[in-house]
């Protein structure tokens, strides 16, 4: 008897194919989707407005008199999520139907919603490194030792990182191997799992992560530069109401090398500022006692004049207003403050990630069908993808594709940063 693929083959399409999906998912299951679900479709083009919190000062006063006294603004910031390019996977149905018949969608299906999700996780771990504000340890030294990984946890406990939710680490498989002497003190969560989440886990809490191996971190390779110290050549926009929507800023720097390349993802230390916390807008300190000096992450590249001069545009900004409601660092920024890009010249970087899950968003489009046999799937936590059935009739063909469409957004930068080894 013929093959017959009767009408409910899309269906077992999408089953087979979004557990392969979610299976496969490691750093998309330890960011926001709530915010991002179904906020996206056809009509609402490639960005979408979510409104960032407010904050507010205390005014301390003997006898309660506010007369004279300054009173908060109430400024409405947004973070923005823009819709990415499509992600496709697509094959023949000849070559499916004879798996659909023997039952062995899984072999066929699965290796592309692996592929699916690989590059997706590429895509938003780049997308995530190149949108942390804060760092911690040296560029270009390794992570070698827990403490490296517990000195991130402080910088996001000291920074005011809420701890509403479990905060994650994200490290590349390899420094397991710099850590084996002390692994076996950790609790790797539930050996008998066998989904991507549990098989990346190290530790489901070390000093307040979940620490989890990945192979999507994102690298950069530094240009030469043998001196990448220079000064600010006139003061930034300081205030809020500029930085509040983008979370950006831009430094205009001198008296660097000239034509000097630098790399999104670098680290910019200014040397006589340092940071707060945003939670108490206090000073804050590394282990030695020492405070911490103020970074911003690079967000494009940029080469320098032949003069060693140029913009650059960074996140995780420098805030200091008079009101204090929102600032970042402990005094204003200044024209010939210091200037250090602290990575070393012709180095390939790839840094720890660690991050709280609000600090970044993905979502995906619900795309409108198309003139095929089609469905769309939609996993737990909001993934919408389209999964089409169609013919080439002038090549006597079938095939089938699947769709998506994501949306990324930052959050908050302050809530992410890079892992180095000190």
């Amino acid at each position: 008897m013929a093959n017959n693929l009767s009408s409910n083959v899309t269906r077992k399409l999408a089953r087979v194919f979004l557990e392969g999906f979610d299976e496969a998912r490691v750093i998309t299951k330890s960011i926001n989707t709530q915010l991002l679900s179904n906020r996206f479709d056809p009509s609402s083009g490639s960005t979408v407005d979510f409104k960032r919190p407010h904050d507010y000062k205390t005014i301390r006063q003997a006898s309660g008199d506010l007369t004279g006294q300054t009173k908060s603004d109430i400024i409405a910031g947004k973070a923005t999520g823009t819709v990415q390019p499509y992600f496709t996977t697509a094959t023949e149905w000849s070559n499916l139907e004879q798996a659909i018949e023997l039952d062995q969608l899984d072999e066929i299906l699965k290796p592309m919603a692996r592929r699916m999700v690989t590059d997706l996780e590429v895509d938003m771990a780049k997308f995530m490194m190149l949108n942390s504000g804060l760092s911690v340890g040296t560029p270009g030294t390794v992570v070698d030792a827990w403490s490296d990984v517990a000195a991130a946890s402080a910088l996001m406990e000291n920074i005011g990182v809420p701890t509403d939710q479990q905060w994650c680490y994200a490290m590349n498989p390899n420094t397991q191997v710099a850590l084996a002497n002390k692994q076996t003190e950790l609790n790797a969560g539930d050996p008998l799992v066998k989904d991507a989440w549990q098989r990346a886990m190290i530790s489901s809490d070390f000093a307040g992560f979940r620490v989890m191996k990945s192979t999507a971190l994102h690298s950069i390779t530094t240009a030469a530069g043998a001196d990448k110290i220079g000064a600010l050549a006139s003061a930034p926009d300081l205030t809020y109401v500029t930085a509040k929507d983008t979370m950006t800023q831009v430094l205009a720097l001198k008296s660097m090398t000239n034509n000097l390349a630098i790399k999104a993802g670098e680290i910019i230390e200014i040397t006589p500022r340092h940071r707060l916390s945003n939670a108490t807008r206090l000073p804050i300190v590394d282990a030695a006692g020492n405070q911490v000096k103020f970074r911003a992450t690079v967000v494009a590249d940029k080469t320098l004049s032949g003069t060693g001069t140029g913009d650059v545009v960074v996140t995780g900004p420098a805030i200091f207003e008079a009101a204090g409601g929102y600032n970042t660092v402990d005094s204003a920024l200044a024209t010939n403050d210091e200037v250090k890009i602290i990575s070393p010249q012709s180095t390939f970087l790839q840094p720890n990630m660690f991050w709280h899950p609000q600090s970044f968003g993905i979502g995906t489009v619900k795309l409108p069908k198309l003139y095929s046999t089609d469905t769309v799937a939609t996993t737990k936590d909001g993934f919408s993808i389209r999964i089409s059935k169609y013919a080439d009739g002038d090549k006597n063909k079938q095939m089938v594709r699947y769709d998506m469409l994501p949306a990324f957004a930052v959050f908050n930068p302050s809530f992410a940063g890079q892992g180095y080894g000190s």
